[in-house]
């Protein structure tokens, strides 16, 4: 239980930038013991879903170093006012499966090579609003 409430007190304390962490940068990818469960794993440990609140739709996570997404917001921003990483980045892009919101949550995973658009606040990114395939 102590456990539990430390971890949630965590959460409570942390800048945007520590949640855009938490929810999106997972460098290098961390290894599960079930490849294709990667996603209900990691949204668990991060939490991103937990038990008693709605699935959440979709989740990204950022398989390259943070500074490299902090870098995204010297770029010039498009005229939406996100910041894009100059190369693409590795990631893995999580779904929910089905239509229903509710746990357990299942989600389908995408290993994908692709820019990352942020939005930046102070420097530091602290939503992370897409991806897009590299031009050909």
């Amino acid at each position: 239980m102590a456990l539990v409430l430390t971890a949630l007190a965590g959460a409570v304390g942390e800048s945007r930038y520590e949640k855009f962490l938490r929810q999106h940068v997972d460098h290098p990818r961390t290894p599960v013991l079930a490849a294709h469960r990667y996603c209900e794993t990691m949204l668990a440990r991060r939490r991103v879903t937990a038990p008693g609140r709605p699935c959440k739709p979709s989740n990204t996570f950022v398989h390259s170093p943070a500074e490299e997404l902090v870098a995204a917001c010297t770029q010039t921003p498009d005229a939406g006012g996100f910041h894009s990483t100059p190369t693409p980045m590795g990631l893995t892009a999580c779904r929910l499966r089905g239509g229903d919101t509710r746990p357990p949550c299942t989600y389908r995973a995408r290993q994908l090579q692709h820019h990352v658009r942020v939005t930046c606040l102070d420097g530091l990114p602290v939503h992370l609003a897409g991806t897009y395939a590299p031009t050909q």
